[in-house]
This record gives structure tokens, sequence and C-alpha cells, in this order.
């Protein structure tokens, strides 16, 4: 009880394990990483210099560097419209459309890589498909190229850039569009001028998560691409699989870790206060000049008197969007969806064909492939160690990202922001820089190649997003139920175990789901410290893909594409039961 009234007084101490995992995997070793490529204890630029003066390496250094900002261009193009008209829909339609959008962000990335070679392939379902509409005569090359890996890419990125825009569109008043309308402002006026502002938070937030999302690809462009699509990570774990050696290996991780520290430091501040201030004052100026100019005065006020009339016609009208306009919303919206959900479906139909090689569409229905899957020990020893793997991160992870929410909830603004932006670092730098610092910390602590290695690993990453979750049930949490609670005699732990907790336990819940999805489908973390002792399923698939493509794999894609409806469903029953026993959890406390 006095250690719970003591971290009662000091909220901060609650996030020492986590910042203890982050400082042992993740810390220490990157600071190790950053010697190393100075050639410590002498301290020289010799590793950068040498990177740079090879005309290969910069080549792949601008073309990471293009490859990303075209898919975040990509990436915001599409979602921008695809987010207005989610929002804008109504609540079940609205409710339906994010579900499907968060589908295949849940499924492996791994499995909708491969989808895409089955789709793109000479006998996939584009080329099948122009070939019987007499389109082409024979096959295209789809895959193997740049265009292939950008589709790959965007799919992979887009749900990453919706969300964010979902969440900032969603928080935007309506009613400010419509006092823009009653001023007399056009409906594309009154978007530009109020509505698109006020979203900017969320295109800079998800365009800098999709850029350095893209900056650690790794396995889609080595599947889609040719060799002259190879991207820096690409470069390092190649580096790293063949010659070890740890100089330079150092030096290319930590010249994508500064280009994603720049990225993120020049654009992580809010600039949408900022923005279009400059042109405002200017349009101002130019319009006193003419306002000077008797003409225009004379003209002014017949339009004014006109505006002040079409002002009190148009005032109290309900504004009706057009039938155009919601046609090309419904076909542009049912496009996105087709191209998001299109590689699982594909993957599913492909898992019950009865063919001997991989097929679309089947010629014949079987479940052989689930069969060879069950009856292979191979794969079942690596979904089962996956499985072990991701029960302990879960565990790991919700308990200690739990502690740390609950915490940072109960801290000054500062010091919460800064250690939200510490315990973030994992998920917001590239994937294979924090895969080559876990494997020093790991060698540092006797655990390479090994399952609690791995563990720890993957707890790195996996505690960010219960720490995001809980956060942001933390954030809707009414804590006047817990001083009503203290004020009817209740104490501290039984406060937490009988209010607290129940209110916030379907963001625990969700925080645990998110850590065992993102270990079950890690792969890049796992393929550079995993060694040969462990193997896990993405690593199989993975194995599998390289060596040959066999149709078991569509069966094992196919029960992890129908695995987020579990996870969905299941947070869902566990969101309404929550709801449902709210107003009965203040009147249980104890007095």
């Amino acid at each position: 009880m006095k250690v719970l009234r003591k971290f009662g007084r000091m909220p901060v101490g609650l996030t020492i394990p986590t910042n203890a995992i982050l400082l042992v995997v993740l810390g220490i070793p990157t600071i190790q990483l950053f010697l190393t490529s100075l050639n410590a204890p002498s301290f020289s630029l010799v590793n950068y210099q040498a990177f740079f003066e090879q005309r290969a390496n910069v080549l792949i250094l601008f073309r990471t560097i293009t490859m990303s900002v075209v898919v975040t261009a990509i990436c915001v193009i599409i979602s921008y419209p695809t987010a207005y008209i989610i929002v804008a829909a109504p609540k079940r339609l609205r409710i339906t459309l994010v579900v499907l959008v968060l589908i295949p962000w849940l499924t492996s990335g791994l499995v909708r890589t491969y989808a895409w070679t089955v789709i793109l392939g000479d006998h996939g379902l584009i080329n099948n498909l122009l070939i019987y509409l007499g389109v082409i005569s024979s096959p295209l090359t789809l895959v193997y190229n740049r265009l292939a890996v950008y589709i790959g890419m965007v799919h992979i990125m887009l749900p990453m850039m919706i969300l964010p825009l979902l969440s900032a569109m969603q928080g935007i008043d309506r009613s400010l569009l419509a006092a823009a309308r009653s001023m007399g402002a056009r409906p594309l006026a009154a978007f530009w001028r109020v509505f698109f502002p006020l979203s900017l938070p969320g295109v800079r937030s998800g365009g800098l998560l999709v850029f350095v999302g893209c900056l650690g690809f790794y396995i889609t462009p080595q599947a889609l691409g040719g060799l002259s699509d190879a991207m820096l990570s690409t470069f390092i774990a190649e580096q790293f699989q063949s010659t070890f050696d740890l100089a330079p290996i150092a030096t290319s991780a930590y010249i994508l870790l500064a280009l994603a520290m720049i990225v993120l430091s020049v654009f992580g501040f809010n600039l949408s206060d900022v923005q279009g201030r400059h042109p405002q004052v200017w349009r101002r100026a130019r319009l006193s000049r003419f306002r000077s100019i008797e003409g225009f005065r004379f003209i002014s006020e017949i339009v004014s008197r006109y505006r002040a009339k079409r002002w009190g016609t148009h005032l109290y009208q309900v504004a009706h969007t057009g039938a155009w306009s919601k046609f090309v919303g419904a076909i542009f919206i049912s496009f996105v969806m087709v191209y998001l959900l299109c590689p699982g479906v594909v993957v599913v139909i492909m898992s019950f064909s009865g063919a001997a090689f991989l097929e679309f569409p089947p010629s014949s229905l079987s479940l052989r492939w689930y069969w060879s899957f069950l009856g292979d020990p191979s794969w079942i020893g690596a979904l089962w160690t996956s499985v072990q793997i991701g029960i302990a991160v879960a565990i790991v992870s919700t308990i200690v990202g739990t502690l740390a929410a609950y915490g940072l909830s109960r801290t000054s603004p500062r010091l919460r922001s800064f250690l939200t932006m510490v315990i973030l670092t994992p998920i917001t730098i590239p994937a294979i820089v924090v895969g080559v610092a876990a494997y020093l910390g790991l060698v540092n602590l006797g655990l390479l190649g090994a399952k609690t290695g791995i563990v720890l690993a993957h707890s790195i990453g996996a505690i960010a997003y219960v720490v995001v979750v809980v956060s942001a049930t933390f954030a809707n949490f009414d804590r006047r139920l817990e001083q009503a609670a203290q004020s009817m005699r209740a104490g501290p732990l039984t406060t937490f175990t009988r209010v607290t907790l129940p209110l916030i336990r379907p963001g625990i819940i969700a925080g645990a789901l998110f850590a065992f999805i993102a270990s079950f489908d890690e792969l890049v973390i796992t393929s550079l410290i995993s060694g040969f002792a462990v193997r896990t399923l993405p690593l199989k698939m993975l194995e599998n893909i390289r060596q040959q493509i066999d149709p078991t794999l569509a069966a094992v894609g196919s029960l992890l594409t129908l695995m987020p409806l579990l996870w969905l469903v299941a947070l869902y029953f566990v969101w309404r039961r929550s709801r449902l026993n709210a107003p009965h959890l203040l009147a249980e406390a104890p007095t």
C-alpha cells in the first residue's frame, strides 16, 4: 500500500520499466552503433566518407528517398478524399468503411505482398482478366519492376495514411463550415479556407508515418521489384547477413536514421496555424489597392447588395450534395476499398485451389492445402513459436505499457510529451535500424537467437502500441469517478481495481491485441536476431516465398487474412460490455 501511494505521488515512476527495456534493448546499442560508425575511440568520419565515395551507395540512398517521397505523395492523394468521404458518410456506413480500412492494416504485410505477386504475375488475376477480355494476347510484365513495388508499398501504407486523416477530420467542428457558408462562401471556398487548413495536422502526421515507414521497407521491394529497385534497408540487411562488417552496417543504419530524424524534426511541428498567413496578407494588400479606385468602389457596392440578398435567401437553406458528386464519391471509395481488400480476397479464394500450383481463379476447389499446412510439422512448429512469442510479448508489453500510460496521464504536459516521444521511438524510426540495434542489445545480454531475446526485441515496439491505445482511453477517462469513489472512503487500490481498471479495460485488451499482432507479424527485426535456432511463422513464409511458391502459403495467408476479423469482433464485444457496465461501477464501489 505504501508503494502504491508513493507511485501515486510520483506517477512518472511508472514509466521506469518501459524506459529500462528501451534503454537496454535499443538505447545503449544505438549509442554503440553511433560510436562504431565514428571508429571510436579514434573518432573519424572515414566510414561516412567511404559510403558517399561509392556511387552505388549514393544511388541507393537517392532511390530510397525518391521512392519514399513518391509513395507518400500517392498515399496523400488517395487518402485525403477517401477520409473525407468516410467522415461525411452516415454513421453506419462510416463505421463499416473504417472497419474495411482496418482489416488490411491488421493483416500481415508479408501476406499482402505475396498476394500482389499472384495478382500481378504472368498468370495472375490482371493478366488473365485482360486476356479473357481480348485486350491483350500475351501476359504483360507487371511484376519485378518499379510499378509493382509502388503498388505493393502504397497498398501497405495507405491505411496508415487514412487513419490519421480520419482522426483529424472527425475533430473538425462542422459548424465552422456552416458559418462560412452563411457568410456567402461557396462550398469549394469554405472547404479550401476552413476545412483544409484544419485537416493539415492529419496530413502531416500521416505523411510522416508513411515516409519514415517507407524508408525502412525491406521485404516488399525485394519480392516485387528487381535489382534496380533495392532500397537502403535491403542493402543493410544484405551486408548484415553476408559480411557482418559492423562499421559499414552502423554507418548505413545511421545515415538512414539521420534522414528519418531530419524529416521528423523539420515536419514534426504544427504548421497548420502558420500556413496561409502570408498569402492572405498579400491578397488583402492587393485588394486594398483596387478598392482605392472609384470605379471599383461603385461595382463593389452593387455586388454587396446582390450578396446581401443572396445571403438572406440561402442562409437557412439546408446544403445538399449534388447527385453527381455523390456518384463520383461512391465510385472513388469503391475503387479504394477494392484496392485495399482485393489481395486478401484473392489469397482466401486461391487457398481453396485443388491444383498442384498457384492459379487464379482456381480450376477446382479443395482443402488439400489446409490439410498440407496442418500436417506439416515445420509449419505447425513455426506457428506455435509465433503464438508463444506473441502471447509473451502481449503480456509483457500490456503490463509495462499500461503502467506507463497510467503514469503519463498524471504527469505534466511537457514531461508527458517528452516521455511519450521516447516511448514511441521504436515505431517512428526505420525498422531495419531497430533490428540492427536490437541485435547488439541482445548480444550484450547473451540472448541472441533465444525466444526471450525475441520477446524483448518485439516488446519495444509493442509497448509503444499499448501506450498509444491505453493513453487514448485515459484521455476520455473522467477522473471525477475516482475522486467520487475516494470520497466514499474507497482506498487507492480499491478505486483502481473497482473503478479505473474496468473503465480502461477495453483499451488494455485492445492494446494487448495490437501488441500480439505486432509481434506475430514482425519479420524485419526477427530476421536479424533469430539466428538459425528460432523460426517464426513470418520467417517460414518468407523462406517459402524465396525457395518455392508452395500453395500451402496461400492457406497460411488465408488464415492470417481472416484473423483481423476475429480481433475486431472481440474488440467490439469488449467495448460493448464495458459500455453496458460503466453506469454500475461507481455504485458498486465499496464505502
